[in-house]
């Protein structure tokens, strides 16, 4: 095995272990590490949840006196400050590790390349940017958030192949198999909040929680916030988003003190928020829920707040389930996009990825004019 094959292997390995904190390390970064010495595992970890030992710190443990003289294969730079844990870089050196291959370089401002630095000042063997965008991929809202102080916004849709979300009634359940609707609760596990708009909630009442059998291995996960973009605290008391498990945001621009205070007591924490023309600034939405230290938002509403966020530039990515039926040309469509009157004027959208999902199709893509 070649050198670089060796160290393609090793990084590889360190991705997989951080993929295992998806569900469970936000607002941290998802974090494998992986300790060689003489072409052999050593010690390796991930970062589990907020709170507890970095990647580093647990392959160290496990490595115990073999960390000495070892390859550090970390998919994200070593952290160089004192957070809620010690530096990973301090570790590192007093270990007696010999050389740190990064993945990337960590984008929040307190690190960024400072760790590396610190490392390679020590005496320590420094690499950065082996397999950097699988890396960056697996973290994508926490570098959104780093770099552009927003999340990541991912956009779940389900139509059907003619591109109709609910019949011109607006009837809807259930379009697509009970199989995507499942793949729809791991995807709501995985981001830290889950966004509609108050025409959802009136049409369709949804809890917009997770709702999953089994356990996820590697420590289950954590319900995500839910936000309700609602201009005029239009929101029922009743709604199910208020009663379930989890905290509720609501952003409005104007109501009266006895409409804000129901809300209040139903649950909702409300946030108050600048507007234009009556709607919301979603940018300010966005802005703001970065601040809470949110890194991914799945957006799981309707045409109205879907086209707004599209053309607002908001919309990171679409994750479509597509089932094999036709609803007609007089069902819903999935944006409200009004003034696209010529072919230049189209979303252009880059596709990713095409699987089966049951009797379904899933669509990934990615958005090519996010802001």
């Amino acid at each position: 095995m070649t050198a670089e094959s060796s160290h393609n292997k090793y990084m590889a390995r360190a991705l997989r272990l951080a993929r295992k904190g998806l569900y469970t390390t936000a607002p941290n970064p998802r974090v494998g590490c992986v300790l060689v010495k003489s072409d052999r595992i050593v010690g390796e970890g991930w970062h589990e949840r907020t709170g507890g030992p970095h990647a580093e710190v647990v392959a160290l443990q496990q490595a115990g006196e073999h960390a000495q003289g070892s390859t550090a294969y970390v998919t994200l730079e070593p952290c160089c400050h004192q957070g809620r844990t010690p530096p990973c870089t301090d570790a590192l050196q007093a270990a007696g590790v010999k050389e740190v291959v990064a993945a990337m370089q960590d984008p929040n401002p307190a690190v960024a390349g400072k760790g590396l630095a610190k490392l390679e000042a020590a005496g320590i063997t420094v690499s950065c940017g082996l397999m950097q965008a699988q890396a960056e991929a697996l973290n994508r809202g926490f570098v959104q958030r780093m770099r552009h102080r927003k999340p990541w916004v991912l956009s779940k849709l389900a139509m059907s192949v003619d591109g109709r979300t609910a019949m011109a009634s607006g009837e809807s359940q259930w379009i697509t198999s009970s199989a995507s609707r499942r793949q729809v609760h791991f995807l709501r596990a995985s981001n830290q909040a889950v966004m509609c708009g108050v025409g959802t909630v009136l049409a369709d009442d949804p809890s917009l929680n997770v709702r999953l059998d089994e356990s996820i291995p590697e420590g289950g996960w954590l319900q995500p916030i839910r936000v309700i973009v609602d201009s005029n605290l239009q929101t029922p008391v009743t709604a199910k988003m208020l009663q379930t498990d989890a905290h509720c945001l609501i952003f409005y621009a104007q109501a009266d003190a006895a409409r804000q205070q129901q809300l209040r007591n139903a649950g909702a924490e409300l946030i108050h928020m600048p507007a234009a023309n009556g709607q919301i600034d979603l940018n300010a939405v966005l802005t703001h829920l970065a601040e809470l230290q949110i890194n991914d938002v799945l957006l799981e509403t309707g045409a109205t707040l879907n086209g707004a966020m599209l053309q607002a530039g908001l919309i990171n990515e679409l994750r479509i389930f597509m089932a094999p039926h036709l609803m007609g040309g007089e069902g819903r469509g999935l944006f409200n996009l009004p003034g696209l009157d010529s072919m230049d004027q189209r979303h252009a959208i880059t596709i990713q990825d095409i699987r089966a999902v049951g009797s379904d199709w899933c669509i990934s893509a990615t958005i090519q004019n996010t802001q």
